[in-house]
């Protein structure tokens, strides 16, 4: 029988909120079990853009990344909101480590083809660039990882990845060893059928319920790229995927996607 894991993100608005990451640090710290943290960071990317006096690109919700936004992204994601995030859980009792893919060799990706957009130095991701030998050994030592989504192809060159997808592939791939659930945690409940009312959450989610919820105009937006996400990892691999609130990772409120 493999050993559990939880793979957990939390969004740039949960890292963006005091009041929210405090109260999803306290909740993480008591969540048993191995986990991976997995964090975003793009709203205080744009607010130091916006500082440095360069424009945010933002195309089909993905950041456009040039050279100067590319050093923007790193500073924030690995540096400022990694290390905002370790301390907090170190303060928790928790022994964090913040990484990036280069740390350690352990996301390897490739530069988006610039064809038919070009986003820059954007990377795309397999289960197969994870280092999972060196994450298994530092959760064995009961290391937790903090991972921000920036990533290396391994010729030294950084790249600026989504979140949820870090999130996803190191999921699918831990589930090699693991028995994995991936626990995406965000500012909603879980998905919601009205999106007016946060107790209207769809408790679970398969993919033909999926294609009535997006042709009803249900699931819209941002969500349908997180809940395709879902079903990719859930496809691969990962034993569950469940979609909260950031405050209630503790609780079992939520959206449950499932084959």
């Amino acid at each position: 029988m493999k050993k559990p894991l939880t793979v957990i993100k939390i969004g740039g608005n949960v890292v963006d909120n005091p009041e929210m990451l405090s109260c999803f640090i306290s909740d993480f710290s008591q969540y048993n079990g191995d986990k991976i943290l997995v964090h975003g960071g793009g709203k205080e990317a744009t607010r130091m853009s916006a500082a440095l006096g360069l424009e945010t690109v933002m195309i089909e919700g993905r950041r456009v990344t040039d050279a100067a936004t590319l050093e923007v992204v790193t500073m924030v994601y690995a540096g400022l909101v990694n290390k905002r995030v370790v301390a907090g859980l170190q303060a928790a009792g928790v022994d964090a480590l913040g990484m990036t893919g280069a740390d350690g060799h352990v996301v390897t990706g490739v530069r988006r083809n610039p064809v038919p957009i070009d986003y820059g130095f954007v990377g795309d991701l397999s289960p197969d660039g994870v280092n999972v030998s060196l994450l298994a050994g530092m959760l064995d030592n009961g290391v937790v990882p903090v991972m921000s989504a920036i990533a290396h192809d391994g010729k030294g060159q950084l790249l600026n990845c989504n979140a949820d997808t870090v999130a996803s592939t190191l999921a699918v791939a831990m589930s090699q060893e693991r028995d994995v659930t991936l626990v995406y945690c965000f500012e909603l409940p879980g998905v919601l059928s009205n999106p007016d009312d946060i107790t209207s959450v769809i408790p679970y989610i398969n993919e033909s319920t999926f294609k009535e919820l997006k042709s009803e105009g249900v699931v819209s937006g941002g969500m349908i790229p997180k809940i395709t996400n879902a079903f990719n990892a859930i496809n691969s691999g990962v034993g569950k995927v469940v979609i909260k609130h950031a405050s209630g990772l503790l609780d079992n409120t939520a959206t449950v996607i499932c084959r």
